[in-house]
């Protein structure tokens, strides 16, 4: 039985339908999505399918959750209210234990801190309070050389720089982006999920590998002592899964900043349209000078966390070199692990957000953002030719 897909898309953007449809048609029949797109602040690509899938059904979007984290750090440095840098000592003592007392805050944010995690990992409990984080890292030694190599700091890097925020301001980094960025500009991208939304949520299905890909699961190096069982927080005493995790109605009502968001691929990529354009008359978030610094390629090289290739602008990821290469220089934005995609391009003035409900294969953004975000530029670009 073939999904029906439902939504609408702007003049132009009809290629992007069929794509959609297409790869929907090759998936398994329960898969649920949603795909958004903002081009200069308007809407230009609104689909969702599935059964059960609305428009406004929301998501766990995982590290999709750090854009907008890492928004709210792009707004205090725009105001003067952060300094990029400053030692994180000038904010926040107590981080100078055990080594990190030269670190500054562009290199705490661009993932440098060798901070993934701590010796005994952190409870479930914990996991879903970014303040008790902090205060369980402050007295971590790091596990590289701080500024001298940068690892994905996958549960815990919302969580370093949100106490920077709370030191600064006095506020929490959840109120200052309900105030300044989700209530302003309607955005379905909770950072806290009110208990009123909860029946739209839908919850995180696990991951349904073919036996080919559970073989590259299986054969992915696991031991408990790596940084990558560190950073994920794998090691500790009864973690739980990333499914539990973002099932977790604790974890949904803090909305820790690192990866417990949730959202409509609508929210995110509004959210993105409204950091670099106009949307519905209201001034873009980010002046040209701050868009052009995050989306700055910080570090690029070897993660020694992810064991591979990755690139970092200031919290975010430098899409383009990260995962599309056809996108513009200084592209930013952030994946999920259950395969949710957001950024901004601001090169073309595109927004982009995606959610699906089942994870997918093999963690990150999923496959399938190769083709829709392909479709969506190219419709983007030649949309912009002929109106010019």
């Amino acid at each position: 039985m073939t999904q029906e897909i439902h939504g609408t898309v702007a003049a132009g953007f009809e290629a992007v339908r069929e794509e959609f449809a297409a790869f929907v048609a090759g998936e398994l029949p329960d898969y649920e999505g949603q795909l958004c797109a903002y081009v200069h602040g308007r809407r230009v690509v609104d689909l969702w399918a599935g059964d059960g899938a609305e428009a406004d059904s929301l998501y766990g979007v995982y590290s999709s959750t750090k854009g907008a984290a890492h928004l709210v750090v792009a707004l205090l440095v725009q105001d003067g209210t952060l300094e990029l840098d400053r030692k994180v000592t000038y904010y926040w003592p107590e981080f100078a234990a055990e080594g990190k007392g030269t670190l500054t805050l562009r290199d705490l944010i661009s993932h440098r801190a060798g901070l993934v995690g701590t010796d005994a990992g952190f409870t479930t409990e914990e996991l879903s309070d970014d303040r008790a984080m902090a205060e369980r890292l402050a007295d971590q030694k790091p596990f590289w050389r701080p500024g001298s190599a940068f690892g994905y700091h996958a549960l815990v890097i919302g969580a370093l720089t949100g106490e920077v925020v709370r030191r600064a301001t006095g506020r929490s980094l959840q109120e200052i982006y309900e105030e300044r960025i989700r209530a302003p500009y309607g955005l379905d991208f909770h950072l806290g999920l009110p208990a009123a939304l909860e029946p739209r949520f839908r919850s995180v299905q696990p991951m349904a590998p073919t036996p080919k890909q559970q073989a590259i699961l299986d054969a992915a190096p696991t031991g408990p002592h790596t940084l990558a069982s560190i950073a994920f927080n794998a090691h500790a005493e009864g973690p739980g899964t990333l499914v539990d995790y973002a099932n977790s109605r604790t974890v949904r009502a803090k909305g820790p900043a690192s990866a417990g968001g949730v959202a409509a691929a609508r929210g995110l990529a509004r959210m993105y349209a409204a950091a670099i354009s106009e949307v519905d008359e209201k001034a873009p978030l980010l002046k040209p000078d701050t868009i052009a610094e995050v989306g700055q390629i910080h570090s690029v090289g070897y993660d020694l966390v992810a064991r591979a290739h990755r690139s970092y602008g200031l919290g975010f990821q430098a899409t383009a070199d990260t995962w599309h290469p056809f996108l513009g220089a200084g592209a930013f934005g952030h994946s999920g692990a259950g395969g949710s995609q957001a950024f901004a391009d601001p090169r073309s003035g595109l927004a982009y957000g995606y959610t699906r409900r089942r994870m997918a294969f093999p963690g990150g953004a999923a496959p399938e953002n190769n083709q829709l975000v392909k479709a969506v530029h190219t419709a983007a670009l030649t949309t912009a030719t002929r109106q010019h």
